[in-house]
């Protein structure tokens, strides 16, 4: 067969990512994406509304039990095997990096290679965490006193603005890794990465809802998530400094746990144990030793 040379090109369609469904915006709007020079037009993306947001809590709040109640060792497994299908479209990643950020082919290719790396590490972490940060506490008395974390619920994520996909990766895995469910907020410049990583969460075993993805403005779907009554928490990295503010006041009203964005944030330094432990709750346990025998000695 003769190769065609008057085919049409079939342009994707990028779409949001809720409660593993992939819905175009409801407001139907969408923004043009360009490359890192502002010269060449990626794509269209949709620019999600605040009833979006509402609808991802919702999602994310469906979903919260059941990955909150699996076992540490299964999500870790879940969290693997998505990290199993980012290196099967590593090529894919290598190309929106490199077009998002203004990389060479080699640079972009480190990028998506620590991101890989990274979520990997965090898989490792799921059944381990619990041993680093919880445990038994000595006590004056005949008790046994035990420390172990919890999730604290749904935790509305603005993604950093300038690295779309290593910084992406840093900001998500380790909020479900310890068991919440993340409404993310991507990149608003560069937001084809992650509307792509809802590509590889709906076919990885993630249960819809654990991760549900937004592209557009963050000044207009962060405030209305900040103050969401049935979010709680709330991570700044991705907001700027007038941005954050607001959103830490609004956050305030129901108390929920805020991470606010640091000066300078390398992502490809080590990351440590620090945001997995950002939306962790603390429950403790008292239960009397009791006896045994006529003697009294405790166990």
């Amino acid at each position: 067969m003769s190769e065609r040379t008057d085919r049409l090109s079939v342009f994707k369609t990028y779409k949001l990512y809720v409660g593993g469904k992939f819905p175009r915006s409801e407001s139907g709007r969408v923004y043009e994406v360009t490359d890192a020079k502002g010269t060449n037009w990626l794509a269209n993306a949709p620019l999600s509304s605040r009833k979006d947001g509402r609808d991802a809590v919702v999602a994310a709040r469906k979903a919260f039990g059941g990955w909150s109640g699996a076992t540490a060792y299964n999500r870790g497994q879940i969290l693997y095997r998505v990290a199993e299908m980012l290196e099967g479209r590593r090529e894919q990643y290598v190309r929106e990096v490199a077009e998002a950020e203004g990389l060479g082919r080699s640079k972009a290719g480190a990028v998506v290679d620590a991101a890989i790396d990274r979520w990997v590490w965090y898989a490792g972490w799921t059944d381990k965490i619990g041993q680093v940060v919880g445990g038994a506490n000595p006590v004056a008395g005949p008790f046994f006193n035990l420390s172990t974390p919890e999730p604290t619920g749904v935790v509305a994520v603005v993604a950093p603005q300038e690295s779309s996909f290593l910084g992406l990766v840093s900001v998500i895995a380790p909020v479900i890794a310890s068991g919440n469910t993340a409404v993310v907020v991507a990149s608003e410049r560069c937001p084809l990465p992650a509307l792509s990583l809802g590509e590889v969460l709906a076919t990885s075993d993630l249960p819809g809802g654990v991760v549900n993805i937004l592209s557009g403005k963050a000044a207009e779907i962060a405030p209305s998530l900040a103050a969401h009554q049935d979010v709680n928490g709330i991570d700044l990295t991705g907001a700027g400094p007038d941005l954050a503010k607001e959103l830490e006041i609004a956050a305030a009203d129901n108390l929920k746990r805020v991470r606010r964005p640091q000066p300078v944030e390398d992502f490809t330094a080590d990351p440590g144990t620090d945001r997995l432990t950002t939306f962790l709750e603390t429950k403790t346990v008292w239960h009397p030793t009791g006896s045994l025998g006529a003697s009294g000695s405790s166990y």
